[in-house]
């Protein structure tokens, strides 16, 4: 029950090559979501407060301490 093992040589798998021109405004949309999570969890109902009342504050207040960020 001898097998023979010639011929099974593979060859190394090459991965595609993503051009930077389509890959770019992908990283700059990744980018700006990034921002504005950071601005949510950071910044929101402070002094530049885009939305009215307490409802993202509390939202995200465990979030806030968990990162750091101090809200009071």
């Amino acid at each position: 029950m001898a097998q023979s093992a010639v011929g099974s040589i593979t060859q190394p798998v090459s991965l595609p090559v993503i051009p930077l021109s389509e890959l770019l405004p992908w990283l700059l949309f990744g980018g700006l979501l990034m921002l504005l999570a950071i601005y949510f969890v950071g910044a929101e109902q402070g002094a530049t407060s885009i939305i009215d009342g307490r409802t993202v504050h509390e939202f995200l207040h465990d979030g806030r301490h968990l990162l750091g960020f101090p809200c009071h």
